[in-house]
């Protein structure tokens, strides 16, 4: 089984589900061309593993993005995931700013996370009130969704990964099993990760339970941007702006934020786009 997978499984005797995810090749992917510190790293691998996981547990076909902007050193975090588990997401610091903590880093911050399957998308929205990621996730849960989770995210530059446990609609699960499940999730560390983690680790760490594993599905990096998207990024910049970078710099570079992949247009190119009369607006963050 490869390492970035998602594993999907369910409690036979207690109304429950739940995935456990574990990126290494994807995750470092991601990081590739850019120089996070350690928090940074960190609350970016939690952000990919939370999302994937929100992905899978849904039946749709579209993506789903999870966008967190604020006041803190974190000026913008967006990651984005597709029904696929294709994923791709950047972090953005805030000049002149700095951080010890997940609560300097995300001050005044929120959460939102959309839902886009191809008709009208969901979006819900919670505040970043809590010391980690997780505890804003389960409130996303709880408020949002009305589903309770509990989610249990870890991450650092060299792999991201994370379990998540749902209770089932309609199913009362007792307090204390509950609070049982919340307690051994949260025994996950980096450590366990260090091979592979899937049928093995849900067994190590529900060794009381009979849990149903489900087959692993393949978590990969794909950034999709494109020729044309970075000519749409021209287009809204507009044609004055865009001569005038032209003369200033004899050329213009525009480049991805999630894949670091670079685009280079010179004034043929620049006469090119603006002579066409079509301008289709970008469908992603560039």
């Amino acid at each position: 089984m490869s390492t970035d997978s998602v594993t999907p499984f369910a409690f036979e005797s207690l109304p429950v589900r739940g995935a456990l995810i574990h990126m290494r090749r994807s995750w470092r992917r991601m990081q590739r061309d850019h120089d996070y510190d350690a928090l940074f790293t960190e609350v970016l691998g939690h952000a990919a593993a939370a999302t994937a996981l929100i992905a899978q547990s849904l039946k749709f076909d579209g993506a789903i993005t999870m966008q967190i902007q604020g006041s803190g050193a974190l000026q913008m975090l967006v990651m984005q995931c597709t029904s696929d588990l294709d994923m791709r997401g950047m972090a953005a610091p805030r000049e002149g700013t700095t951080a010890e903590n997940f609560v300097e880093l995300t001050a005044d911050s929120h959460c939102a996370i959309t839902v886009d399957a191809g008709e009208q998308p969901y979006q819900g929205i919670v505040a970043i009130d809590g010391e980690s990621l997780s505890s804003s996730l389960e409130s996303y849960f709880q408020r949002s969704v009305q589903v309770p989770s509990h989610v249990v995210l870890v991450a650092n530059d060299e792999m991201a990964a994370g379990i998540l446990l749902q209770q089932m609609p309609g199913e009362p699960i007792e307090a204390d099993d509950w609070r049982r499940l919340k307690f051994l999730a949260q025994t996950l560390g980096t450590g366990d990760f260090d091979g592979n983690a899937g049928i093995e680790l849900i067994g190590k760490l529900f060794a009381e339970d009979d849990v149903r594993v489900y087959s692993s599905r393949p978590v990969n990096f794909r950034c999709r941007c494109s020729s044309q998207k970075a000519e749409d990024v021209l287009k809204m910049l507009g044609e004055d702006e865009s001569r005038a970078a032209l003369e200033e710099q004899g050329g213009i570079e525009v480049i991805c934020e999630y894949c670091g992949r670079r685009r280079h247009f010179d004034a043929v190119d620049v006469t090119r786009i603006f002579v066409e009369n079509v301008v289709s607006g970008p469908d992603s963050v560039q």
